[in-house]
C-alpha cells in the first residue's frame, strides 16, 4: 500500500490490485466486499454507494483515460463527537477506480489510527 499527498495536504493510501491475480473481477464484487466489512464492523455504518464516474460523465467532466468505473463506498466510523471539528472528517469513503486490467482502491487517512489500521487492513486482504 502507497501513502502520497494530494495536492500536498491530503494523506491518501493507495492499492493497486490486478485483476489476474484477484478473486473479484467485477465492480460490484468490490463494492459488495466493502459493504460486508463495514456491515460486520463493530462500529462503523453503512451509508451509500456514490457513482462518481457516472456523475462526473453527467457533468462533461473530465475523466483521465482507459478510466471504465469510479465508486464510492461512503460510511461512518463515528462513536463520539469530541468536538465540532469531529464532523469535518466524516464520513469516510473508500474509492474504486476500475480500469480495463487493474482496480485501484484510494481512501484518505483517518484521524484516529486505529480506525486507519481497519481501513488498511480491509484493502490489504484482497490480495492475501
Amino acid at each position: 500500500m502507497k501513502k502520497t499527498l494530494f495536492m500536498d495536504k491530503y494523506p491518501i493510501h493507495s492499492l493497486t490490485l490486478y485483476k489476474e491475480k484477484l478473486q473479484y473481477k467485477s465492480m460490484t464484487q468490490l463494492v459488495e466486499y466493502f459493504k460486508e466489512k463495514i456491515t460486520t464492523h463493530p462500529v462503523a455504518h453503512f451509508i451509500a454507494i456514490f457513482d462518481h464516474y457516472a456523475h462526473t460523465k453527467a457533468l462533461g467532466g473530465e475523466i483521465m483515460e482507459g478510466l471504465k468505473d469510479v465508486q464510492n463506498v461512503v460510511f461512518c466510523f463515528g462513536s463520539a463527537i469530541p468536538s465540532t471539528s469531529m464532523v469535518a472528517v466524516r464520513p469516510r469513503s473508500i474509492g474504486i477506480c476500475e480500469f480495463e486490467d487493474r482496480f485501484v482502491i484510494e481512501f484518505m487517512e483517518a484521524p484516529k489510527e486505529e480506525l486507519h489500521a481497519v481501513m488498511q487492513a480491509w484493502v490489504k486482504a484482497l490480495v492475501e
